[in-house]
């Protein structure tokens, strides 16, 4: 049986995945930071394996990393999902809303991809998934710091690609745009209205349209696609 570690994984997008890889086969195993109530009522609805840790904290992620192979031996596919956002224009931006995105979009990829990567180059076989945003590609007002991270996964998972495509691995980042979930529709509705006003398909995207595209590139048959970014916004960008 594959086993899959989704970050951030027992809500919205990365909550959606963690079912979609567990219907199809996979040992999931979802991690999340702090809700520990939130995350036990999501094991017991979805019997997907739970574990609490801090994705920006390299001890963190090296015990939960070695506690996964103690208990399983291995993790054959990663999708890095685990996100915040803290907002404001550049000019107003304190330091620790720039560094608080950055170690938990962008320094958290690193410590876990290095830590699974030696398993999977081992095995000869490991399915690598970011998940960007179209703000990412098109950036956003508010966000220099968020899409500075989205962009930057980019760029390391093409990279990534190339080092261990030859060892039976694949590196592919899914950059959603706006999708239905509890934080998106926090948002005021007549900024959502406009939001939705500029998606030419005429509606949110959904999780499960999300959660598909990781499921297929987490496919063993999907071999021949690395270094790829599937977007999917409703043509918004």
């Amino acid at each position: 049986m594959k086993v899959a570690l989704v970050t951030g994984g027992t809500r919205g997008i990365g909550a959606g995945i963690s079912k979609e890889l567990k219907e199809k086969g996979y040992h999931v195993i979802a991690s999340y930071v702090s809700n520990v109530e939130s995350a036990q009522k999501f094991e017991q609805d979805t019997g997907v394996q739970t574990i609490q840790f801090d994705v920006s904290n390299f001890e963190e992620c090296e015990t939960a990393y070695k506690k996964i192979i103690a208990e399983l031996g291995k993790i054959d596919v990663l999708i890095h999902n685990a996100g915040v956002t803290a907002d404001s224009t550049l000019s107003r931006m304190s330091q620790d809303q720039w560094h608080k995105v950055i170690n938990t979009n962008l320094n958290s990829a690193f410590y876990l991809t290095q830590l699974v990567l030696e398993k999977m180059i081992s095995q000869k076989y490991g399915r690598l998934i970011y998940i960007s945003s179209v703000n990412a590609l098109k950036g956003q007002r508010g966000q220099a710091n968020y899409a500075a991270t989205k962009s930057a996964l980019i760029g390391f998972s093409k990279s990534i690609a190339l080092e261990v495509a030859s060892k039976g691995i694949t590196s592919n980042v899914v950059a959603p745009g706006y999708i239905d979930t509890d934080m998106v529709r926090a948002v005021p509705e007549k900024i959502l209205e406009k939001i939705i006003g500029t998606i030419p398909v005429g509606r949110l995207g959904t999780v499960d349209e999300i959660a598909h595209i990781v499921s297929f590139l987490a496919d063993e048959k999907s071999s021949f696609i690395t270094g790829s970014v599937i977007s999917a916004n409703g043509g918004m960008y």
